[in-house]
């Protein structure tokens, strides 16, 4: 990846910090993303006793994680403090409420490029919509694979490259800065999983397309949910009212029907961690006698 494409993880942080507060109210999609990936973990046979939910934010997979599962350890990692407090007091008032409920909750504030849990400690990571925020997703995948046990399952949800287009589109017309994140094809995060130490990876992907009046309303939910521009080769200091102005005007080609799109393309994924040496010395071998 181009210098200029690394994201600036203290400002990305500060970033998701300061949209805590209103970041439900903004995260339309990444609640129909989250729902996605429940229909298609619902096809996996898996009854894991441990889970990771990588990046968890507000915390919002925590309560039908507990109630499909109840596994006896949950953890909560994410590299935004303020969201990982939200984590917590949404699933501590779950977690009281359903007092049969025998799972231990854990909450980490880490980033999920340095994950500070134990090799073959967890059976299942779950991720929804976070892996865009790395820097060395080879680093990540390998991390996952070390810390999942033998046949742990890995789920997950990202943007991929048509994410936002019209934003990069509009942008590129007049600035030579980047101004929007570099989010990776279906087909080389497949390649990385298999490079990590993954076996039988499942790959799709959704395009989903948000509708709005003007083009404040979008760069506003962007600013809720914590997307802003935290790239290394941004340009240096504000904007301005006239870049805004100039980018609006661009912006509106896409108008249609009186409404203004901002389309995501979504990654959905799976795949297993298969123990290689595990594998062949369970396999009973027969030798011709000499």
């Amino acid at each position: 990846m181009m210098t200029q494409h690394y994201i600036d993880k203290k400002r990305a942080q500060a970033s998701f910090n300061k949209a805590s507060a209103l970041y439900e109210d903004s995260a339309v999609l990444q609640k129909q993303v989250l729902e996605e990936m429940f229909l298609r973990l619902k096809l996996l046979k898996i009854n894991p006793n441990s889970i990771l939910d990588l990046g968890c934010g507000p915390g919002n997979a925590g309560p039908e994680l507990k109630a499909a599962y109840k596994p006896h350890d949950l953890i909560y990692l994410d590299f935004a403090y303020d969201m990982l407090t939200k984590a917590e007091e949404k699933n501590r008032d779950h977690f009281l409420k359903v007092l049969s409920s025998k799972t231990t909750q854990r909450f980490i504030c880490a980033d999920i490029e340095a994950i500070p849990l134990a090799e073959n400690s967890v059976d299942m990571v779950w991720s929804n919509l976070s892996l865009q925020w790395c820097n060395d997703l080879d680093q990540v995948f390998t991390q996952i694979a070390k810390t999942l046990t033998h046949n742990g399952l890995f789920i997950f949800s990202t943007f991929g490259p048509s994410t936002l287009h019209e934003l990069r589109t509009s942008l590129a017309s007049f600035s030579q800065y980047s101004h929007v994140n570099q989010f990776i094809d279906m087909h080389d995060i497949g390649d990385a999983l298999i490079r990590c130490g993954f076996s039988d990876p499942v790959l799709d992907v959704d395009v989903y397309t948000l509708t709005y009046s003007t083009f404040k309303e979008i760069m506003y939910d962007l600013k809720q949910i914590g997307a802003r521009n935290a790239l290394q080769g941004r340009a240096k200091g504000m904007t301005g009212k006239g870049f805004l102005y100039q980018l609006e005007k661009l912006y509106e080609v896409y108008r249609a029907d009186e409404k203004l799109p901002a389309s995501y393309e979504v990654v959905y994924g799976h795949a297993w961690k298969v123990n290689k040496l595990l594998d062949e010395s369970s396999i009973v071998k027969f030798y011709p006698k000499q």
